[in-house]
């Protein structure tokens, strides 16, 4: 739940706990996207009017990096709000003062859509199950190799930004220490070689000296 305003805080906290439904406040808004992400919750119920970042910002973040539903519960009740909370993924929108019946019923009804769906990581033109590395993609399953899986996970968790041959080498063995450079490069060469069988739209880029990149240019200059 991301709402900076105490009293409807408590007031919405109570109302989920009361149906069983365990709940997260975020009430520090420095950080939001990766709060929620680490929270890993069913459901996000965001507000849009918050402190130092908008609640926009927070659901188009949110949907890039994760399969989350997200539910706008917001004073905002202008058509054009609506329009543009869905039009980057927001799943359902309601403006307050709402019956909590309705909220309920829309939770309800988001969490059950969502069912089983809360490990897929979306990509441009495919999803990853991070608990199988199940690769969906034209219309077909394929599962990853488990290193190839992690590696492309770690992707997806960071999409248009760089990633640190650091970051890649905790998402493979947990640690940075004592690790061959050359197995890192042997395991990004195999995964290179997977999506470019799979005619993905994406593929990783060398950033010489830095890292690499999830990108969606067709000329890639590996290294």
């Amino acid at each position: 739940m991301v709402e900076d305003e105490p009293f409807m805080r408590e007031e919405l906290r109570e109302i989920f706990e009361k149906e069983g439904y365990p709940v997260v406040c975020i009430a520090e808004f420095g950080h939001v996207t990766d709060d929620i992400l680490q929270a890993a919750p069913g459901l996000v119920l965001l507000d849009i009017n918050l402190p130092g970042i908008s609640g926009f910002e927070i659901c188009r973040e949110l949907k890039r990096k994760a399969m989350l539903p997200v539910l706008v519960l917001t004073s905002r009740d202008q058509m054009k709000d609506e329009l543009h909370a869905l039009n980057l993924g927001a799943d359902e929108y309601l403006t307050k003062p709402c019956r909590k019946e309705r909220l309920l019923a829309r939770a309800a009804n988001l969490l059950r859509r969502y069912e089983g769906r809360g490990h897929l990581r979306p990509g441009k033109d495919f999803l990853l199950d991070s608990q199988t590395y199940t690769l969906y993609i034209h219309d077909q399953s394929v599962v990853l190799p488990q290193n190839q899986g992690k590696l492309l996970a770690a992707f997806l968790a960071h999409p248009d930004e760089l990633v640190t041959k650091e970051t890649l080498c905790m998402a493979l063995w947990g640690t940075t220490e004592y690790i061959d450079e050359n197995a890192l490069q042997v395991n990004l060469t195999r995964l290179k070689k997977t999506m470019k069988e799979l005619e993905m739209v994406q593929q990783i880029e060398t950033v010489r000296g830095l890292g690499y990149r999830l990108t969606a240019e067709e000329k890639i200059d590996d290294e």
